[in-house]
């Protein structure tokens, strides 16, 4: 890399300029949301769904027509990214690069170490998802940013035996930078919502900063599931100690600070749908939904999260009411979603609607003859039974807990939302999209584009925006106190076999 680029990338941030990013993969933007409250400016993303990119575009452009459109970046050169988005010489563009490769790129990689990936890829032309990642890596290269951040799931540090973070800090130190990893969780970040992720971190050594990660500002005791995730997921770590030089322990969330922010704390201000209610009177059906339509905030008091999320800077709650809030027609399961407790999942789901197809058989009985295994009998069964195998499926369903942040939001919101129905049994429902980006921390002026389906698929890919904005706050603080102290090095680089 050009040292003379970077040294005056850092004066024009020296002198008061705001570091502009280019976000890949980007998704709708949930990264690009938090690095632009911190102060960033967001100049260009690349994302391959259309829908996630014309949200990208609307909620960050204006919806100019440059920045909405989808790109390959397989097929799209950091030359031609700069050509579309009219931003000139490509070294010059952008100071920071965020964002990282779906976890699917390392599928097939194997245990060959990725700096070897990106010195022979021919070894990998036969598996396109391999060149994601070095698509990634020739992006930073001709950007040359200042600052890197990468995001993954945790499982990304035990990759079959392989550290694919610590593989990614080889690649970057020869590059140039001084990288670290670790894993964090959101709820301890004010999300209210238990989503643990691996974030990696990376500075030019220009900068003469170590990489650190953001404190927790809030406090939960994590379910056993996802501190077992995590054990699972540093397994490489504790068996290659000695490989391990990368990873930074996370900051721990200590007791003294604010509880978690809750589910009933992200919802309890937004207006209920009584999905029951709507279904007698007729006012919900089978089709799409219309996420223009406003509806005005419940009168319940909102809580401090929900004031943050309706005043966001720049996505404001509309002035004409909340829209994005509808749900799934579901009529099968809502009498069911009133039946179940706080927590529980599909197994208890199933035996709800046992007991519930035996209520009503008994009933029926009581008027008419209906036999086992009768027409009747089977439409009866179906039409209060769902059909998946309660042994094959237990965490298919489950219903959140009001006074407890919620699971893990996933990609699959897009096909289905019965991991997470509405703590109120009154509601008697899965969430609704407005809900979905609540969770996520998504603010309430933030637009989805597409549909239904693609809106919840968007943002259950996301990054939550609250965990974000800590992790480009800490950033925005490291390259400013660099820039301000001028802790410049000005030496030459080294060559990439006298850092590795």
């Amino acid at each position: 890399m050009n040292n003379d680029i970077i040294l005056r990338k850092l004066a024009r941030l020296q002198a008061g300029g705001k570091p502009r990013v280019l976000d890949l993969f980007a998704g709708c933007g949930g990264i690009s949301l938090g690095f632009e409250v911190a102060g960033f400016e967001m100049r260009g993303a690349v994302e391959f769904d259309p829908d996630a990119a014309r949200s990208h575009g609307l909620n960050f452009h204006a919806g100019a027509a440059e920045h909405s459109e989808p790109i390959d970046i397989t097929k799209t050169s950091p030359a031609e990214l700069c050509m579309k988005l009219g931003l000139g010489a490509v070294a010059e563009a952008f100071d920071v690069v965020v964002g990282g490769p779906p976890c699917q790129a390392f599928a097939r990689v194997g245990r060959s170490k990725l700096r070897e990936i990106e010195e022979h890829p021919e070894a990998f032309i036969h598996d396109p998802r391999a060149q994601l990642y070095l698509k990634y890596l020739e992006y930073v290269e001709a950007f040359q940013p200042v600052a890197v951040l990468m995001e993954n799931v945790p499982d990304i540090l035990n990759h079959g035996g392989q550290n694919i973070a610590e593989e990614t800090c080889d690649v970057l130190k020869s590059k140039g930078y001084v990288c670290g990893y670790t894993l964090l969780n959101a709820a301890f970040y004010g999300v209210p919502q238990m989503r643990e992720r691996m974030f990696l971190m990376a500075y030019r050594r220009e900068l003469s900063v170590q990489v650190s990660f953001p404190a927790p500002t809030h406090y939960l005791v994590l379910p056993p599931g996802y501190e077992g995730s995590r054990s699972v997921a540093l397994k490489t770590l504790r068996n290659l100690v000695a490989d391990a030089h990368s990873y930074i322990a996370p900051p721990p969330a200590t007791e003294d600070l604010p509880p978690a922010v809750t589910a009933e704390d992200a919802l309890g201000d937004l207006p209920p749908i009584n999905a029951r209610e709507l279904l007698a009177e007729g006012k919900i059906a089978r089709g799409a939904r219309r996420f223009d339509i406003p509806v005005s905030y419940s009168r319940k008091k909102p809580s401090a999260y929900a004031h943050v999320m309706r005043a966001w800077p720049g996505h404001e709650a509309p002035s004409q009411g909340l829209t994005d809030h509808v749900i799934r027609f579901l009529p099968r399961d809502y009498e069911l979603f009133a039946r179940m407790n706080p927590g529980d999942q599909y197994p208890e789901a199933y035996k709800h609607a046992v007991t519930m197809f035996e209520e009503r058989l008994a009933a029926a009985r009581l008027e008419r003859e209906v036999k086992e295994g009768s027409p009747e009998y089977k439409a009866m069964w179906d039409s209060i039974v769902p059909p998946y195998d309660a042994s094959k499926f237990p965490n298919k369903w489950r219903k959140m807990w009001k006074d407890q942040p919620a699971r893990t939001l996933m990609a699959h919101l897009g096909k289905d939302s019965y991991s997470h129905i509405h703590y109120d049994s009154k509601q008697a429902r899965t969430i609704s999209v407005r809900e979905a980006a609540r969770l996520q921390s998504f603010p309430d002026g933030f637009r989805f584009s597409g549909t239904m389906n693609p809106a919840f698929k968007q943002i259950g890919n996301a990054v939550p925006p609250l965990l974000a904005k800590a992790l480009a706050t800490r950033m925005m603080q490291t390259i400013k106190q660099a820039v301000n102290e001028q802790k410049v090095n000005n030496e030459p680089r080294r060559s990439a076999a006298a850092v590795s």
